[in-house]
């Protein structure tokens, strides 16, 4: 294959995002550093005309400067086949549009690389494909039917309840063995998710000191960080009051990572987040998985240069 030339980032608007923890932000200044030409573009821009991809595309140029940060040239009608790479890069929620644009992008892949692949990426939703390795998982219930989700409440005590299609902390709820608004949540549920099943966990306690993000790229583990819950809150998401904090791997943490290697590989997932709580597994992120720039604020890797590394390997 040629040489890397130009990547396409298929992103939420650069406008929106927040650039001190912006994992799509530093693969892309990682990227201009190196020399490549970049484009933005939205997913609602991709268009299929008799069966070739295009989209309409912006030269990009960033800048480490809170409320600085880009300038996008002239937008411009492109062929994408005609693109080196495409980062697949936009925020779930993993709906329709989302897995559309999987479809379209398939048509281009491998000949143009897309990281992540597409169609593993629509074929390993975060909260079922980790199911997977079950062994390394605690207790999960898929179904919306509140009977089901009852008897494993029962059985199992606390339970975390959220979206199966969900992302980054939103709709997760914990429920106690006695909590009276059980039912209520359930109707909630069922009128916001309509069709869809909904995930129950087991609650683990040992969110209290963190819950792990590992990064891993082509399928090695390459850096973490531990995101410690609010006082008054049981998501550790950095963006709803989750305090990030400098850790290392345990001993289990690399048998996790061991186990999955493989799996990730073999679906083409070059850049993958998983999430461990305590010695057990609760995700794999593999649509736009966060934390390359905590790692190294914290002092870890360098993961947008190791993840460049990998991209310019698969493509000669």
């Amino acid at each position: 294959m040629a040489k890397i030339r130009t990547i396409a980032f298929q992103m939420d608007h650069v406008s929106s995002i927040n650039i001190a923890g912006d994992s799509t932000f530093a693969m892309a200044l990682e990227a201009q550093a190196r020399g490549y030409e970049l484009f933005h573009y939205t997913p609602d821009r991709l268009t299929m005309r008799d069966g070739r991809i295009f989209a309409s595309i912006e030269p990009m140029q960033l800048r480490d400067e809170k409320g600085s940060h880009f300038t996008l040239g002239e937008r411009q009608r492109v062929d994408l086949s005609t693109i080196d790479v495409i980062m697949l890069r936009q925020d779930p929620p993993f709906d329709m549009g989302y897995i559309t644009s999987t479809h379209l992008l398939e048509r281009l892949h491998p000949k143009t690389l897309v990281v992540n692949d597409p169609a593993w990426v629509r074929n390993s939703p975060e909260k079922i494909f980790v199911t997977e390795f079950a062994d390394l998982m605690p207790a999960t219930l898929i179904s919306r039917d509140p009977a089901e989700i009852a008897s494993f409440r029962d059985e199992i005590g606390d339970i975390i309840l959220k979206p199966l299609y969900g992302n980054g902390g939103a709709g997760v709820f914990h429920s106690a063995r006695d909590d009276r608004n059980f039912t209520s949540l359930l109707e909630m549920f069922g009128q916001m998710y309509r069709g869809e099943p909904y995930i129950a966990q087991a609650y683990l306690p040992a969110v209290r000191k963190g819950d792990k993000r590992i990064l891993l790229v082509d399928g090695e583990p390459v850096g973490a960080i531990n995101r410690v819950p609010a006082e008054t809150d049981s998501r550790s998401n950095m963006h709803v009051g989750g305090r990030a904090e400098p850790t290392e791997l345990t001993a289990r943490e690399k048998e996790i990572c061991a186990r999955i290697g493989p799996a990730l590989r073999e679906r083409g997932f070059l850049f993958v987040g998983i999430d461990v709580i305590g010695d057990v597994m609760t995700e794999i992120n593999v649509t736009s998985p966060t934390g390359i720039r905590e790692v190294k604020k914290f002092g870890g890797a360098d993961v947008a240069s190791l993840l460049w590394d990998a991209i310019e390997a698969k493509r000669g």
